[in-house]
């Protein structure tokens, strides 16, 4: 069988009403990886659903606990054709955030697959039930084409906490490195740039949420009498703010700023413009970084954003000066900041504008990775998605947001692939989250392109990239 074929076959999958149906089963489960009774679900998942799916496609599942965090399994499938063949490590999380289900609009359920024109609604459609639903059926269609046999290895990592940060991804990828090794990474999550362009990116920004918490006394006092006399903890929080990021949103600290950003990353991102679709924000043109498009302030440099800040009760203010205040705070950052640096330099910073009585309490946090552009495996992904669809893929040396691909890319030491199929609007972590019917067609034709493509030409890329 041809290659049109096999991506002929692939789209069929939609077409005849198969993806809908296996999505449907996927969607049912209530993988809420945010609640801790949802792990027998989580987990069911992985054996009912992940496992007895792979099984017939010749994968050897193996589910293993997670070394952090009870409740939380991970599943590894092994598809081993010869050990001498390139292996492709692939990834999926089969949680999701909570359903939400009040907020959703009449007619639709978190739980239930609900097609309306080119809107798959369901929870998980686009996030990530549905981008691996599309992968696996590729993939399936092509070890048929081939007669059962790709001519490269599969690996695939499943995990159920990625929703709640991924906890104890990177012990067990340390713990299971051999078991994991690969000559490529290739995954689908977050969205494309937009709708109508197929897109590739090669890593993520990194990112750390921190606190910034001051407490000033043990109880509020009356802002009649004490008002100008007690220093006010919510003031003096806004001022600290202020002093690591400007009015219009330029980030102050000189250690945590990039200090450019690469011709390589400047050439890809020159025909990447951000936004513009239906239901995306209107962009401010003066916010951020002086001097950078759009397009390099998003994904090229660093931002730092206030999340929320509390000083008293806002729900019901009293006339009294608060006795502590904080702020949540997240940097996103790219490759050249390093993640353990960052709490030092916002303590040095703070400490040299008079605000050694804030105290810094860092949370979540990952780091910044992106594949060179120039690399072998990019050029020939490029070359297989614009066969596929007749379309120039957008290349985004990594995603605005954040994955743990740090962990892909320095834990195991893997090139990174990631070609998404969702899209900007997709309600992503919302109510009434959705699928693209049209965008789900055209990843079926990438992903088919791209495992035919791996079974012809994967060991000459190798090479290449070894030599």
């Amino acid at each position: 069988m041809s290659r049109p074929l096999a991506l002929q076959r692939a789209q069929e999958v939609l077409d005849s009403g198969a993806l809908a149906a296996t999505l449907a089963r996927r969607v049912r489960y209530a993988s809420e990886s945010e609640e801790p009774q949802a792990a027998p679900v989580l987990r069911a998942y992985l054996e009912e659903e992940m496992a007895a799916s792979l099984a017939p496609l010749g994968f050897h599942c193996r589910l293993h606990e997670n070394p952090a965090a009870a409740g939380l399994p991970f599943l590894v499938a092994e598809r081993i054709e010869s050990a001498g063949l390139p292996t492709v490590l692939m990834y999926a999380h089969g949680d999701v955030v909570r359903g939400q289900a009040p907020q959703w609009r009449e007619g639709l359920a978190p739980w239930e697959l609900r097609i309306e024109g080119e809107r798959w609604y369901g929870r998980g459609t686009a996030d990530n039930k549905g981008q691996h639903t599309i992968n696996l059926a590729a993939l399936e269609q092509v070890i048929v084409a081939r007669q059962g046999r790709l001519g490269f290895n599969v690996k695939l990592l499943v995990e159920t906490g990625e929703e709640a940060g991924s906890p104890g991804l990177a012990e067990f990828c340390a713990r299971e490195r051999q078991a994991l090794a690969a000559d490529l990474f290739l995954a689908s999550d977050g969205p494309r740039l937009h709708a109508q362009r197929p897109t590739l990116f090669l890593g993520s920004r990194g990112a750390l949420n921190f606190e910034l918490r001051l407490q000033c006394r043990e109880r509020a006092y009356h802002s009649g009498n004490w008002g100008g006399l007690l220093a006010n903890p919510g003031i003096v929080l806004a001022h600290a703010v202020a002093s690591l990021v400007d009015a219009r949103g330029r980030l102050l600290v000189d250690a945590l700023r990039p200090r450019e950003v690469p011709a390589a990353v400047r050439r890809a991102l020159a025909d990447i413009e951000v936004g513009g679709g239906g239901d995306d924000p209107a962009i401010d043109a003066d916010w951020g970084e002086p001097g950078l498009t759009p397009s390099e302030r998003v994904i090229g440099w660093n931002s730092l954003e206030v999340l929320a800040m509390v000083a008293g009760n806002p729900a019901q203010p009293v006339g009294a000066i608060p006795p502590g205040a904080r702020v949540f705070c997240q940097l996103r950052f790219v490759v050249g900041t390093e993640l353990d640096a960052i709490v030092p330099a916002l303590r040095a910073h703070l400490d040299a504008h008079g605000f050694q009585a804030v105290q810094i309490h860092p949370g979540a946090s990952g780091a910044a990775t992106r594949l060179d552009p120039q690399d072998p495996w990019v050029h020939w992904a490029l070359d297989s998605m614009e066969r596929s669809t007749g379309k120039r893929p957008a290349l985004l040396p990594n995603l605005g947001g954040s994955l743990p691909n740090d962990i892909f890319a320095n834990t195991l030491g893997l090139p990174t692939l990631w070609v998404p199929h969702s899209y900007p609007a997709c309600a992503q972590h919302a109510p009434n989250e959705h699928l693209l019917a049209p965008v789900a067609r055209e990843g079926l034709a990438i992903m088919a392109g791209l495992f035919w493509d791996l079974g012809d030409s994967a060991a000459a890329v190798r090479a290449a990239r070894a030599a």
